[in-house]
């Protein structure tokens, strides 16, 4: 994508967040507290970084947006209140808005769920795919 576009995208996230991303010290705790850190291609604090640095169209095509729990324990691990998933968020937000684009509806969640599954889960789902 050309260079006015991601600086304007970029612009939109860190509007959309509400996050400063030149907080953040590259401490790592957020990434160590993710539940789903094994499963991802990029960790909490190198979506940080790198909406700081502005490399968008890497993050706009990683799966990681959608691996992410939403469960803001990286943002409760964080020592300077930088807050991850909400950067994650409104980048899944950027990617899923055009028709067509999210990966599953909200219709279809209840037949996913599991009946051990926890409310916080549900809550994630509706909070990741409702945007």
């Amino acid at each position: 994508m050309e260079q006015n576009k991601m600086a304007s995208l970029n612009t939109q996230i860190l509007r959309m967040s509400g996050v400063n991303p030149r907080k953040c010290m590259r401490c790592g705790k957020c990434s160590g507290t993710c539940p789903a850190y094994d499963e991802m291609e990029y960790h909490p604090h190198q979506f940080v970084h790198m909406v700081e640095t502005g490399d968008i169209a890497s993050l706009l095509q990683s799966e990681s947006i959608y691996k992410c729990l939403s469960c803001f324990a990286c943002v409760e691990r964080c020592p300077r209140g930088v807050e991850p998933a909400k950067l994650i968020e409104a980048i899944r937000s950027l990617k899923t808005r055009p028709v067509g684009q999210n990966h599953i509806t909200p219709d279809e969640i209840p037949a996913l769920l599991d009946e051990d599954l926890p409310q916080q889960a549900i809550v994630s789902a509706l909070r990741k795919y409702m945007k």
